[in-house]
């Protein structure tokens, strides 16, 4: 250092702007906070403002999602309607309203689906990280594995907390993904129903206060699904919102060593092998609406390219193929502690884009045009490939939080060092 570097002035942050773009989490709609609605706390028979109703939007968006529609809820409250001197603000946010029985609310909704907003919404950035993939890629095993790992190891390891949106989401995680999986080792049907599942949605919170939560979202729908102008509508919307991406492929999608896998562990032909989408079809599907209209058609989403049941790949390393070599990273686990380790992270990155370049060369041309922030990764949400779709042992995920944690980095909230 020169004796006038002593002089020259530090880098100044960018100020904080004086409030943040909202996302809904379960919709994925966009809006400013002042375009929030509220629901009243109390109702009155003798004021038909103020009494119970069916909330419409509620219910359109609860259908969709197969879930019962609700009744007798309490009123929609438009801060437009109410005097500004009884509008609360908290760091030039609207957090609640005082309505004109004196009641306070606090319950600030989405204006799309009137669903509640985090009590961040509006304060912090929204943040959102999807996890995205074709029917069948094992999403749903991923999830679970993912969440389980960042509440149990990977939240101390960055002084964090992983927690479920509210106490609805925890139960059905608990009974429906985390139980059957790592209690009783039993895999997850893959999804059956008609209709998307309504969002899993987990916030990643810091002890430093600092720094925003970072919000996770997981929605599944069965295999038609992926064809519904409705869905393809919403998930267009749900990709575009996103600060960074999850997007799940699955080996047994890519045409040239599907059938090799297949063989090597002993499986049986059967209708599983024409279910599945080339990852290629899937990035034109998916993408395509909504990168067609970004600007010179790519996207910067930092979007982290998941290689699932890495555990599989065992079997061609140890054929000579030169996929892939039988001592290679992808098969070791690998614990990053408050930072990124870039030269690991590097070493897997270039392992995974050889791999993908020899056994599906359109797919990763696909992703080079159009997606400029990229990072390939591989992970096995189980430890072991099960038999009879029963788990071998316990389960033991390997690299299942690495591509969150890359995307921890890409979005600022920890650094990344190279180690030599």
């Amino acid at each position: 250092m020169g004796i006038f570097d002593l002089f020259k002035k530090k880098p100044q942050a960018a100020p904080k702007p004086l409030f943040y773009d909202i996302v809904c989490p379960y919709c994925f709609s966009k809006f400013t906070p002042d375009e929030v609605v509220f629901r009243a706390t109390h109702h009155r028979e003798d004021d038909e403002d103020y009494a119970l109703r069916e909330d419409e939007p509620l219910n359109k968006y609860r259908e969709r999602f197969g879930l019962d529609s609700v009744y007798d809820m309490e009123a929609i409250l438009y801060p437009r309607d109410i005097p500004e001197e009884h509008h609360i603000y908290s760091d030039h946010v609207l957090l609640g309203l005082n309505d004109r029985y004196g009641v306070t609310t606090r319950r600030r909704l989405c204006p799309t689906c009137h669903n509640e907003l985090p009590i961040t919404a509006g304060k912090v950035p929204s943040n959102i990280i999807s996890i995205i993939g074709a029917s069948q890629v094992g999403k749903s095993v991923y999830m679970t594995s993912l969440i389980h790992t960042l509440q149990h190891r990977t939240a101390d390891h960055f002084d964090a907390a992983c927690m479920p949106l509210n106490a609805e989401i925890s139960r059905k995680f608990r009974t429906m993904y985390e139980e059957p999986l790592f209690e009783r080792g039993d895999l997850l049907a893959s999804t059956q129903k008609e209709k998307m599942q309504e969002p899993f949605i987990f916030q990643f919170v810091f002890k430093d206060e600092t720094k925003p939560p970072l919000t996770l979202v997981f929605f599944d729908v069965a295999g038609e699904g992926m064809v519904d102008q409705d869905y393809l509508g919403l998930h267009g919307q749900h990709i575009k919102n996103s600060a960074g991406i999850l997007f799940m492929v699955d080996p047994l999608q890519i045409r040239s060593i599907r059938e090799k896998i297949r063989i090597n562990i002993g499986d049986n032909p059967g209708e599983w092998v024409s279910q599945y989408d080339e990852p290629r079809d899937v990035v034109l599907t998916m993408f395509g609406d909504f990168i067609a209209y970004e600007q010179n058609t790519k996207t910067d989403i930092p979007t982290a390219v998941v290689l699932t049941k890495s555990d599989m790949l065992h079997t061609l390393a140890d054929e000579g193929d030169d996929y892939l070599k039988p001592n290679s990273n992808i098969f070791n686990n690998m614990v990053h502690r408050k930072y990124l380790n870039l030269t690991e992270q590097a070493n897997i990155d270039g392992e995974v884009r050889r791999f993908i370049e020899k056994v599906d060369r359109p797919f990763k041309g696909t992703m080079d045009v159009y997606f400029t922030n990229t990072s390939y990764f591989a992970v096995s949400a189980l430890g072991s490939n099960p038999v009879n779709q029963k788990l071998q042992g316990v389960v033991n995920p390997i690299r299942v939080d690495e591509p969150f944690v890359w995307l921890l980095h890409k979005l600022n909230y920890i650094e990344g060092r190279e180690e030599h």
